[in-house]
């Protein structure tokens, strides 16, 4: 394996690839032949003829990832990107990128929905070139992460995706500026920058050290008019009281056109991270054209929020689009579903309350905030039971007469004693 299978796969694929220039450094991780001998005797059992078996056995050694990367980065939940993907619809003619694309997870999850959406596209020689050289491009500045994403394209059917090292942040962006139509992304947040490590590019869109609102900068210049994205972003962008905070908000609902904010439960992220987040849907149109917001309050995933992120449902009720239809208490454990069925018909979430689980918010009562403020809070209304109030004087009558019974009580107890 060390001195003759690695060397092979380090050549194997074309020159210039990314599968070529991310494994020219690869090595040989198992220092015991047995485990070796072990993990080939196992895999030996598994039939790879199905591509789909390759990329599952794949997908499931990265889920067993036990903890996050050096730089802050973690393994998003399969059911999250493919909700996101779901949501945003991904077509054959979509040039997709990922700035942040650790295992390469939205970009491989988009692949598996077009081949499942659009069967004709790789029976079509154009569509099927874009496909393969030119729709899904991913950016890390983590060796090992470009070598698990580029080798995750490979086993999911993408023979030359554009998996490639960039420090997102860090480099100016006037080569692709405008260049992707959908972004997908969970990009690192709560981390600082200083300004001279920062794109100047990025720095005049919002002036500020935090990667999070970075990052939503990044995603305005690299999209074309017209683009959509779908982002993880923490709560604090939302409702951030910060003057970079309140502009990047004020860029995407005046300038651009939001879509949706979907609050994600804070368990979501367990074990690495226990942060609140949202996920973000915005088109760029350089033109304003935000109108109404569609707000859901995500309360379950389909898995327990603590650490242990156990199956709350059988595997065929979990996941945005289930096997067997949900009822009213199984969605209470898995609103996906809901959020895609909700999506689908926009229109008549005009009419809900919101007391609901998801509402409109008209962009004037945004704007009225004054921060333009896109917590879901702040719009929520709770629903207040109605409860029997009793008048003072009766409370205070009551509460005489039974200190009156309890004195009686006492001096009966006393005369007893006697």
């Amino acid at each position: 394996m060390d001195q003759h299978v690695f060397p092979f796969m380090r050549t194997m694929a074309e020159e210039g690839t990314a599968f070529a220039i991310h494994m020219k450094d690869a090595r040989l991780g198992f220092s015991s032949p047995a485990l070796l001998d072990k993990v080939m005797r196992l895999l030996d059992g598994i039939q790879m003829d199905n591509r789909d078996t390759k990329g599952d056995v794949y997908e499931y050694m990265l889920g067993k990832i036990a903890s996050a990367g050096q730089n802050g980065q973690f393994r998003t939940p399969r059911h999250i990107i493919e909700l996101m993907v779901r949501l945003m619809a991904p077509t054959p003619k979509d040039t997709i990128c990922d700035p942040a694309a650790g295992t390469c997870g939205f970009l491989v999850t988009a692949g598996e929905y077009l081949r499942e959406t659009h069967p004709e596209m790789l029976r079509n020689k154009e569509a099927r070139e874009h496909f393969h050289n030119h729709m899904f491009h991913g950016f890390d500045f983590d060796p090992t992460m470009l070598r698990i994403g580029s080798m995750n394209m490979v086993l999911h059917g993408v023979e030359n995706a554009d998996v490639a090292y960039r420090d997102s942040l860090a480099e100016e962006h006037g080569a692709d500026t405008g260049t992707y139509s959908l972004i997908l992304a969970n990009p690192p947040f709560a981390g600082s920058l200083d300004y001279d490590a920062t794109a100047k590019d990025l720095q005049k869109v919002v002036k500020t050290k935090k990667t999070e609102l970075l990052f939503l900068a990044l995603f305005l210049r690299l999209m074309r008019t017209g683009g959509r994205a779908a982002v993880v972003v923490p709560d604090g962008v939302l409702f951030g009281s910060s003057k970079a905070h309140k502009d990047i908000r004020r860029i995407i609902v005046e300038d651009q056109k939001l879509d949706a904010i979907i609050k994600l439960p804070s368990g979501v992220f367990r074990p690495y991270a226990g942060v609140s987040t949202a996920i973000m849907i915005f088109t760029k149109t350089e033109s304003g054209g935000t109108d109404n917001v569609w707000f859901y309050d995500m309360e379950a995933d389909g898995l327990s929020l603590d650490d242990k992120r156990t199956e709350l449902l059988p595997p065929k009720k979990l996941g945005p689009v289930p096997a067997e239809a949900l009822t009213e208490e199984e969605h209470a454990k898995n609103n996906l579903p809901d959020i895609l069925a909700r999506w689908g018909t926009l229109e008549a979430e005009a009419e809900r309350p919101r007391t609901a689980q998801s509402f409109m918010v008209p962009l004037a009562d945004i704007q009225a905030t004054g921060t333009w403020d896109l917590s879901l809070n702040r719009y929520k209304e709770v629903v207040h039971e109605e409860v029997d109030h009793q008048p003072p004087k009766e409370i205070i009558a009551e509460l005489r007469a039974i200190e009156a019974e309890i004195a009686e009580g006492l001096d009966r107890l006393e005369g007893m004693l006697r």
